[in-house]
């Protein structure tokens, strides 16, 4: 029995070795790494100590290797994680320009991170989970995934478990109006929401990020976690906002910083710690894993992350 699920695309990612070289031009690529919103998630839970359970689909191949080894050496429950033969493992390419904004190319749709139904998910994989993390960008990548992902949110709500929701907005894989409403019947359920500023006021139509997030504790959402990058993050609840101060690192690479985010404040509020102190330990989380490159290079064990915190001089 696991205490958080993710549920949702698992891929490699194939990066450029220089920034400002577009992936419309030949140019030096690096990787495969294993990556994918939820696999990144579920990789950063378990290395910070909690119990993850994972299901996804890949490929038969060596791509499908990577992703799988990579999970297993974490110590994820992969028990629901299902290879095909009839399609490849999915892969994301990544360009990188010195602004720091990030340029993706992939090829999920029609790869085997589609194909997630709830058939894979063996008898009582689900019982006494105590969160399910939801990511848009798996909202976003077919009807069966988003269907498995509606059954497991209605399953885990009812057994007394959280929601959680990163809406992981992502435009190459659906138009972000769509976005909005494949999420809503999680946002019903959902206790938790992790977004980003922008992501906050496309998700609910608000003019600002606060007044997103009032929207959002106005319709019954417990906590909204908003990320705020080199700015820290700021934790909405019924009591008020609670800014929390970020940590400074030299940034490397960005991707999978979010999913860091999240998954250190769940594993924080799964233990019962305050707040204020698992909002730290999610900025710490977020923080180092852009210093390396890789999405799931990022993620790093308990007692790596506890070191830096009280090598900045704000210790747990």
């Amino acid at each position: 029995m696991v205490a958080i699920v993710s549920i949702g695309e698992a891929l490699v990612e194939v990066m450029r070795t220089e920034r400002d070289c577009p992936l419309d031009r030949p140019g030096g690529l690096m990787g495969p790494f294993p990556s994918g919103a939820p696999a990144i998630f579920a990789s950063a839970a378990a290395r910070l100590g909690a119990t993850v359970g994972f299901a996804g689909t890949i490929g038969d191949d060596a791509f499908g290797n990577c992703v799988q080894t990579r999970l297993l050496y974490d110590g994820i429950d992969c028990s629901a994680l299902r290879r095909v033969r009839e399609r490849v493992t999915g892969v994301a390419f990544v360009a990188y320009a010195f602004s720091g904004k990030r340029s993706f190319l992939f090829t999920l749709p029609q790869s085997a991170a589609a194909l997630v139904d709830t058939g894979q998910l063996p008898e009582g994989y689900l019982d006494g989970v105590r969160y399910l993390h939801v990511m848009g960008s798996a909202l976003s990548l077919s009807d069966s995934l988003r269907e498995t992902l509606y059954q497991a949110a209605e399953r885990v709500h009812a057994q007394g478990g959280a929601i959680s929701l990163d809406p992981n907005l992502r435009a190459e894989l659906m138009p972000l109006e769509r976005i909005r409403a494949v999420c809503a019947p999680i946002l019903r359920l959902a206790s938790i929401v992790m977004p980003s500023g922008l992501e906050l006021t496309t998700l609910t139509g608000a003019a600002t990020p606060a007044e997103g997030a009032a929207a959002l504790l106005a319709s019954g959402v417990r906590l909204i976690a908003l990320k705020q990058g080199e700015a820290g993050s700021t934790l909405y609840t019924a009591e008020g906002a609670l800014a929390v101060a970020p940590y400074r690192v030299t940034e490397i690479d960005p991707t999978g910083a979010g999913d860091c985010y999240d998954a250190a404040l769940l594993v924080g509020l799964d233990e019962g710690w305050p707040l204020e102190v698992a909002g730290r330990f999610a900025n710490a989380a977020g923080a180092l894993a852009t210093t390396r490159m890789g999405p799931m290079e990022g993620t790093f064990a308990r007692p790596q992350v506890l070191d830096f915190m009280a090598s900045q001089g704000r210790p747990l």
